[in-house]
């Protein structure tokens, strides 16, 4: 019954109603190991759901956001943190009528290759391996290569241009130099989206942790985003759909149009973002915890290059080098399971 409607090839003819600058899932470059496609799912509907069901996706619940092992039950985790992304990236791609399915599947697996304890790991793992590490570049990694037994999930290129090209160089300004550029507009959706959930829900954890109140936020972008979680996730979100979208029109200009924000938001979230950077990120390194945190992962690095015989099994299969596989290693660890097995070593 299902072949005989296709309903893939149904949801498929929908896609013709979406914006011309929209990516149709038929119209995919495609994978890097051709398949047969779905008869229920779009390529980009396929792509979400194996995401969700990667065992890296399910990792993301214990690992740090900002604050690391914290004692509460309501800080963001890397995963609240990638369901906060998708949602505001859904609803951004859904006003101006693109690939919605594409813009989730982007969104889920974008931080999939994220360190434990953060970008407190991350930066760990970036000075001591030679040749550097970056969450997005170990994201890819993880879907092309070191999921499912060796075999990666098989993604489409939309999705996987999306995942690796999600991250800044640097600490950069939103849409400044460095903000790099993604191939498709659900790409650059899920980019300022991340941007949008992080900035908000780290204002939320500050205060929950006692670093901040609302009144220690900068008066100004209060005036202009507004003073609660909501009012300030709502005023970017409805600002970006405005300016992505020709008002005259109404309709998506005509050239490839721009994912952007009006100068008056943009300038009021980059100040945000750096009081953040002052009063919470740079403090968060400096304190003791991260301290530990840091001194876990090092032993674990120092530890496993030398006694790669250590090394699960599958981790031993995956590279040419013992330090790649044991970046591969670290890098999927969860917070907790990084202090245990620090402390068991």
């Amino acid at each position: 019954m299902i072949e005989k409607f296709n309903i893939r090839r149904m949801s498929e003819e929908r896609e013709e109603h979406l914006s011309p600058h929209a990516v149709k899932s038929r119209l995919s470059r495609g994978r890097q190991r051709p398949e047969e496609p779905c008869p229920v799912r779009t390529a980009f509907q396929r792509d979400r759901d194996r995401i969700i069901h990667s065992k890296s996706f399910r990792r993301l619940k214990h690992k740090t956001q900002v604050f690391i092992a914290p004692l509460g039950d309501h800080y963001v985790t890397r995963l609240t943190h990638t369901l906060e992304v998708s949602q505001i990236a859904r609803t951004i791609a859904r006003a101006l009528n693109l690939n919605e399915d594409l813009t989730e599947a982007i969104a889920l697996g974008h931080d999939l290759g994220h360190t434990p304890f953060g970008h407190v790991g991350e930066d760990v793992l970036n000075e001591l391996y030679h040749e550097g590490f970056r969450h997005n570049e170990q994201s890819l990694r993880i879907i092309d290569l070191l999921e499912n037994d060796g075999r990666g999930l098989n993604l489409t290129w939309e999705v996987r241009d999306g995942i690796v090209n999600h991250s800044k160089t640097g600490v950069v300004n939103i849409f400044g130099e460095g903000w790099g550029e993604v191939n498709t507009l659900e790409g650059e959706v899920v980019k300022i989206s991340d941007m949008v959930a992080y900035i908000n829900h780290d204002i939320g954890d500050a205060i929950r942790a006692r670093i901040l109140t609302e009144r220690n936020l900068p008066l100004d972008t209060v005036k202009v985003l507004g003073l609660s979680h909501s009012q300030r996730i709502n005023t970017m979100v409805c600002d970006i759909i405005e300016n992505s979208w020709d008002v005259q029109t109404c309709d998506i200009i005509k050239e490839r149009p721009a994912i952007k924000m009006s100068p008056q938001i943009l300038a009021a979230a980059d100040a945000l973002r750096d009081f953040l950077f002052e009063r919470v990120y740079n403090l968060r390194s400096t304190l003791e915890e991260a301290e530990k945190a840091r001194e876990v992962v090092r032993s674990l690095y120092h530890f496993f290059n030398e006694h790669e015989d250590r090394l699960p099994v599958e981790y031993r299969l995956h590279s040419d080098t013992t330090e790649q596989r044991v970046v591969d290693y670290i890098a999927g660890m969860t917070d907790q399971y990084a202090i245990r097995m620090a402390e068991e070593l």
